[in-house]
């Protein structure tokens, strides 16, 4: 009995040996990543790669790492699943049925077409060409999420576009999968489209009647453990679901998401998961890694260098395209190409089904599926380039009126606090005036297409300039508390009846600050900027219900 239960002992550390050792190494990897300023991703990949080049990748082919790294992108699904509320899809719909299919059309079309003149067969060279035409979620919403860009326009616009991509690449999947049943195409595409609308609409149905009671009954329990098991039951069992009926597993993890986007509880799902969420995340890239074949890097390099490039140049120039097609300007246009212009994680997948493999041959998808996780590890570094050339574009010579000139809120810098009362001032339709006096954050503002201008704040000459005198508020969302004492006094000369919105942090530290025409707020505790907003809508009722007073008299 003892020999039996140190054998079964044995065999379960074999089986799990694997992922702990690359758990192991992720942590170094990351910590290394973070020390040469980049991002994560980037170290788990370089991390894969080097497992590989050692000889170690067969020691990680188990099936416990591979469904850790499946886990890690639905639950990056499900996190952006409960972004998208379904009065947020209808309000993005434009985006994401529009701007997403001409992206897909542009960009695969434009692969496709490459891949017949390469001499391909049209079957691989549709496939490969809408494979290439997509971006990797995975990798563009950490970019996001890392620079706080969900919110403005070229962040939504990402979004939307990779939320039609995840849709094309199931319908890919599809297709690749009929190669070698003999089923007939459309055939095939048809009960997959059926299944998805199916499953969708299940997703909208437990969203509406099943969410809110459910979590009524978790919270009351009390119990940390069980509202996280409740939480990743939802994001697992959601894509689990999908992947029963032939869909993709992401795809449910995603609509899964979506069920709960409208819930009174989806705040306190998203803390329970972000950390698995990044632990999984992190297998994935390090699987894609140990996927590349060394002997194919050493002898082969210059031709994997050759195809990033053209693919990373490609992309980025029909996403620039694509984004002209739909009437962007050209800074916007560029900064979104740039940042969708990499291989996506998807097309990893599509490649590896022993079908599509057949069409290319191995010496050709060694070196394709090389360059697409060579794309993935330079994201970063190739989005910092297109924002930044979106932002000189944006700094040239204009003919339009200044931005905000008869907006009736002046806000004072575009730091994280500032970036999201700004949001939520567009969502509300508020015009505003946005002021940054720190270059780079003027610079990152401007590409991310802020109506934000550049301005000296500490100079008196500025604030004549900004005709503050006839604006309705002034918002300071800086944090620093010699800022504000350098500002105040110069607001206060030129506009003395002005109401004066200001965030810092700690405001427990300055207890003896009064001003009757200020309003201070901490924005080091939770909801700072929302509390800034709600002032400033205060403010502006106010100031409505004063000039109707007015009229009436």
């Amino acid at each position: 009995m003892v020999q039996e239960t140190a054998a079964g002992a044995h065999s379960v550390l074999e089986v799990i040996q694997p992922a702990i050792i690359l758990l192991g190494l992720g942590i170094i990897a990351a910590l290394g990543a973070k020390i040469c300023r980049l991002n994560p991703i980037v170290g788990y990949i370089v991390l894969g790669l080097g497992l590989s080049f050692a000889g170690y990748a067969e020691m990680f082919e188990g099936s416990v790492v591979e469904a850790l790294a499946e886990a890690g992108v639905m639950f990056l699904l499900f996190n952006l699943g409960l972004h998208f509320s379904i009065a947020r899809i209808r309000e993005e719909a434009s985006n994401i049925f529009g701007f997403g299919s001409l992206q897909m059309l542009i960009a695969g079309g434009g692969f496709t077409g490459l891949g017949l003149l390469l001499g391909l067969p049209p079957v691989a060279a549709i496939l490969g060409g809408f494979a290439m035409g997509l971006s990797s979620t995975a990798v563009v919403i950490g970019v996001i999420k890392e620079r706080d860009q969900e919110d403005c326009p070229v962040g939504r616009a990402a979004q939307s576009i990779l939320i039609f991509q995840d849709i094309a690449a199931i319908m890919l999947l599809v297709v690749a999968g009929s190669l070698g049943t003999g089923d007939a195409l459309g055939v095939s595409l048809g009960i997959a489209l059926v299944k998805a609308i199916a499953a969708f609409g299940v997703a909208v149905l437990f969203a509406r009647y099943l969410t809110e009671p459910l979590f009524r009954i978790v919270t009351r329990i009390d119990s940390s453990e069980v509202l996280t098991a409740t939480a990743l039951f939802l994001a697992l069992a959601a894509g689990w679901v999908t992947g029963l009926i032939g869909l993709s597993l992401t795809l449910g993890a995603f609509l899964g998401g979506v069920a709960l986007a409208d819930s009174r509880y989806r705040l306190l799902v998203q803390t329970e998961i972000e950390a698995f969420r990044g632990l999984f995340l992190g297998f994935f890239f390090m699987t894609v890694g140990l996927s590349l074949d060394p002997d194919v890097i050493r002898g082969d390099w210059h031709l994997i260098l050759a195809a990033t490039l053209a693919l990373v140049a490609l992309k980025c120039l029909f996403n620039i395209l694509a984004g002209l097609a739909n009437r962007w300007s050209v800074p916007g246009s560029i900064q979104l190409g740039f940042l969708l212009g990499q291989g996506s994680e998807f097309a990893l997948v599509l490649f590896s089904l022993p079908a599509v493999a057949a069409l290319f041959g191995a010496k050709a998808l060694a070196i394709v599926v090389s360059a697409i996780a060579l794309s993935l590890a330079l994201t970063p570094a190739i989005s910092n380039i297109g924002r930044k050339l979106a932002g000189k574009l944006r700094r040239g010579p204009t003919d339009e009126k200044l931005a905000g000139d008869n907006a009736p809120i002046l806000l004072i810098t575009l730091g994280e606090t500032g970036r999201k009362v700004a949001d939520m001032l567009g969502e509300a339709e508020i015009d505003y005036l946005a002021i940054e006096y720190d270059r780079e954050r003027f610079e990152q503002a401007l590409a991310d297409g802020y109506p934000v201008h550049f301005a000296p704040v500490g100079d008196p000459r500025s604030w004549q300039a900004l005709g503050v005198a006839k604006r309705q508020g002034v918002v300071v969302a800086q944090g620093s508390m010699e800022r504000v004492l350098e500002i105040g006094p110069l607001i206060r000369d030129h506009a003395p009846e002005i109401t004066r919105i200001i965030g810092i942090h700690g405001m427990a530290e300055y207890p003896e600050i009064e001003d009757d025409r200020t309003v201070f707020i901490d924005i080091a505790e939770a909801g700072g900027a929302e509390a800034i907003f709600a002032e400033v809508l205060t403010l502006l009722s106010l100031q409505d219900a004063g000039d109707q007073a007015g009229l009436a008299a």
